[in-house]
């Protein structure tokens, strides 16, 4: 792990999944494995991974739980499984407002369950080594409520891996996890996409594509 330079390091998330990639294969990770990606970036960056590690891809599902007034703000996450974390350092608010927080973030990944897994029975991780794939770790809180969805889920081990992360969210991320995969941890991360020079927004339809899916399988 290290800093790296200022500014713009990975062209985009394919170019950074190959450089994750080779950090994982540099490791013993043991097995069955299976590559689960965070959506949506985690997503493309996974792909690359599981090329490379020649593992399956999946999707788990996390959403990060955010005030109306102030969608950029997290206060907590949530994941597939009825998981719900929140963020003691975001000075969360309580009661209705965050009950209401709570119930979108819920909402949306039942409707990218039925998105990205359609048909599919709910993740079954027994036996198995999960590494959990994001494009970017700027609080953790996503990533950590994504640990715990993977452990309900029966995983005999967690490993999470991302590309860039600040270092407080690699430390919260690798006390959490059975092992921590980043590249660059820069002392002063203020967005994930500073450190990308193309990082666009994803679509719902590339998830699916990503993953695989046909496109008769999107809701027209």
């Amino acid at each position: 792990m290290h800093t790296g330079p200022p500014g713009r390091t990975f062209a985009d998330r394919t170019a950074a999944g190959v450089a994750l990639a080779r950090a994982l294969g540099e490791r013993a990770l043991g097995g069955p494995l299976l590559v689960l990606g965070l959506p949506r970036g985690g997503v493309a960056v996974a792909r690359e991974v599981a090329a490379a590690l020649h593992a399956p891809l999946d999707v788990l599902v996390v959403r990060k739980i955010a005030l109306a007034h102030d969608p950029e703000f997290a206060i907590g996450a949530a994941a597939s499984g009825g998981i719900v974390l929140w963020d003691a350092q975001s000075g969360a608010p309580a009661g209705e407002v965050a009950d209401a927080a709570r119930a979108a973030a819920v909402h949306e990944i039942e409707r990218r369950e039925r998105l990205y897994r359609p048909g599919r029975a709910p993740l079954d991780l027994r036996g198995k080594t999960v590494i959990l794939v994001d494009d970017g770790l700027a609080t953790g809180a996503t990533m950590l409520a994504a640990i715990r969805a993977a452990r309900q889920a029966g995983a005999a081990r967690v490993i999470a891996a991302a590309p860039v992360g600040s270092p407080q969210a690699a430390e919260r991320v690798r006390a959490a996890a059975d092992s921590l995969v980043i590249l660059l941890t820069p002392a002063a991360l203020f967005a994930v996409g500073e450190w990308y020079e193309r990082f666009e927004q994803l679509e719902d339809a590339e998830v699916c594509r990503l993953l695989g899916l046909e496109a008769s399988a999107l809701p027209r």
